[in-house]
Order: C-alpha cells, then sequence, then structure tokens
C-alpha cells in the first residue's frame, strides 16, 4: 500500500449496543475501562448514569443506550466505559460512554463507509457519521462530537466539578497516566 493510500486509512473502536454495532473514531478515544463504580447524581438526565473516579478526577459517564433512545440494559461482565474526549466550541470535555461490549478497533477507508442513511425530518440523525459494513453486518459509525448538545456537554463539566467558575484542567491531565 502506498504512503497516500495508507492517510486514507480511518480506524474506529466498535462496540455493541444491543445486537448493534457501533464505532466511534479511535481519535476521540483515550481508554476503554472495565465497568466500575458509578456514583449516580441526583436530578440528571436518565442517561447520564452518574460519575466515575478516574485517576483523582470525577468523570461523567452516558449510558449509551438511553442517549440513542434504546432500551436500558442489564450491566454485565462485558460492560465496559470508553473514555472519550469530546471537543465543542474549541474546547474538550472528558466523558465516558457505558457500551454493552467493545470489540475491536477496525480500519475501514473512506470509500467503504457510505454516507448516513435519510431518516425524514422527524428524527435527528446528525450524529451518524456514516455506515460502515464489516461481513454482513452494518457498523453504525457515531460523531462522538455531535451526539451531546451545549447543555448537555455543560451538565457533563459541573458534573465533573469544572462548572460553577473553576477552572477546566486540560483533557491531558485529567487522563495523565498513573506513574509505574
Amino acid at each position: 500500500m502506498t504512503d497516500e493510500a495508507l492517510k486514507d486509512i480511518n480506524q474506529f473502536l466498535t462496540f455493541t449496543l444491543g445486537k448493534e454495532i457501533f464505532a466511534l473514531d479511535i481519535g476521540t478515544v483515550r481508554e476503554v475501562l472495565e465497568l466500575t463504580s458509578i456514583t449516580k447524581i441526583p436530578r440528571t438526565p436518565e442517561f447520564m448514569r452518574g460519575v466515575i473516579n478516574l485517576r483523582g478526577h470525577a468523570v461523567p459517564v452516558v449510558d449509551m443506550r438511553m442517549k440513542l433512545g434504546m432500551s436500558k440494559g442489564e450491566d454485565t461482565v462485558d460492560t465496559c466505559i470508553i473514555i472519550v474526549e469530546i471537543e465543542f466550541d474549541g474546547e474538550f470535555t472528558v466523558m465516558g460512554a457505558l457500551v454493552d461490549s467493545v470489540r475491536e478497533v477496525f480500519e475501514m477507508t473512506p470509500d467503504t463507509i457510505e454516507p448516513a442513511p435519510k431518516m425524514g425530518a422527524a428524527i435527528n440523525a446528525e450524529y451518524i457519521k456514516g455506515m460502515g459494513r464489516q461481513n454482513e453486518q452494518f457498523i453504525i459509525i457515531i460523531d462522538i462530537n455531535k451526539i451531546f448538545s451545549a447543555d448537555e456537554l455543560a451538565m457533563a463539566k459541573e458534573m465533573a466539578g469544572l462548572g460553577g467558575g473553576a477552572e477546566q484542567a486540560p483533557a491531558e491531565e485529567a487522563l495523565a497516566a498513573t506513574p509505574a
């Protein structure tokens, strides 16, 4: 493969919600964690599961099934939290995405990704970047930067203790590796 062709390969982390396969651009993923204790925050939307302690920082966790309008699932040994970095208006917010299971890192070239299907005006699918395919199964590629509203991201910052006038710590600091 030529160097130019290699630049056009996109890597995605695939995960499941129910029987559906979804994917996130690997560039937005910081790490994958086993399910850990999640502290529920009162008076938050149903899709906000709460916060986890990630190396001394409170990180909000979103139940992706609930956020995407699916029924609430049961937590299992395969349930994972994908730590993602979301950009909105030039700022970055670190969040956890609770998923049923993480599958693999999958490579797709742009010519193998179809545009998101048109669902009509009643359904907002702007967070779908496109549709990939693995064997005979569709992979729904999510644009994590478009799935949350400005209000939801502001709430996530507050949940992390970064709102209310406090300075936001850089994402790199929040996700700094634990010293060996």
